[in-house]
């Protein structure tokens, strides 16, 4: 068999030898170990550990909280790549609002999301009773975020062991209700936990009748990816609202209360 072999710059004429420079000089160059490389790097582990059969992102839930703030941001440049660095600034989570959960071994799978949430409500070694709510109507000690309507009616049934009649679990997505009717049932309901998608919560907390006053955590269904492999930090549709919803004024006021601030869970 034939090896081809790079032509020799000393047998060449005069014409060839400049096509043969002007091919190199033409070549990008390698990208190095950072900028790009990088990120590509650390966005290739974090999609390569799928877990198929039970429907999560493995990965992700090991992310200690400073690597998911930084994830956050390098979604948000991937998304908007023309934001100046101070509008970068502003849309980035507060690394000292996300509780430290990735020492939780246990599967982040949907049977598993109330055990979660039990575990990592407690603070200042003191727990959260799950099962109630604010007198305030509309005031949720809990939000719950999710890709998708569907997962979102998934989700509040894996929740109702959290529900009595004054406190209940409630579905905050768009395909459950139109936005009018949402805004009604919210405005006259007390809310322990409240389930929807990232659009809808921002659209309900911006219309006054859902309430962050008495909020103490917001939970992402962060690991959950759908049959396309899509989670809600995957899609610009969910991301980009998710980003929003995190980082409204009136819940960066709350990030930076040491005592009773609201927590970030990501499940």
């Amino acid at each position: 068999m034939a090896v081809f072999e790079p032509p020799d710059a000393r047998t060449m004429s005069p014409s060839q030898s400049l096509k043969h420079k002007r091919s190199i000089s033409d070549t990008p160059p390698k990208i190095t170990a950072t900028g790009k490389k990088r990120q590509k790097k650390t966005s290739s582990l974090i999609n390569d550990d799928l877990d198929f059969e039970n429907g999560i992102n493995s990965v992700l839930g090991r992310l200690n909280r400073s690597l998911l703030a930084d994830y956050f941001t390098q979604r948000t440049k991937n998304f908007a790549k023309d934001l100046s660095l101070v509008d970068l600034d502003e849309k980035r989570i507060p690394v000292h609002a996300v509780r430290e959960t990735g020492n939780w071994q246990r599967p982040r799978i949907l049977d598993n999301l109330p055990e979660f949430i039990e575990e990592f409500s407690s603070r200042l070694g003191k727990s959260k009773d799950l099962a109630s709510s604010p007198e305030e109507k509309g005031s949720p000690h809990t939000i719950v975020v999710t890709a998708a309507g569907l997962r979102a009616a998934h989700i509040t049934r894996s929740l109702r062991k959290f529900e009595t009649k004054d406190a209940i679990v409630a579905k905050l997505f768009a395909k459950h209700k139109k936005l009018i009717d949402a805004i009604e049932y919210v405005s006259k309901t007390r809310i322990g936990i409240g389930v929807g998608t990232p659009a809808r919560l921002v659209a309900l907390l911006d219309s006054g009748s859902l309430s962050a006053d008495k909020l103490e955590r917001i939970v992402v269904d962060m690991s959950h990816v759908d049959q396309k492999k899509r989670g809600i930090l995957d899609m610009k549709e969910t991301f980009e609202p998710l980003v929003q919803l995190l980082t409204r004024t009136d819940l960066k006021r709350n990030y930076i209360k040491e005592d009773g601030g609201v927590d970030l869970l990501f499940f």
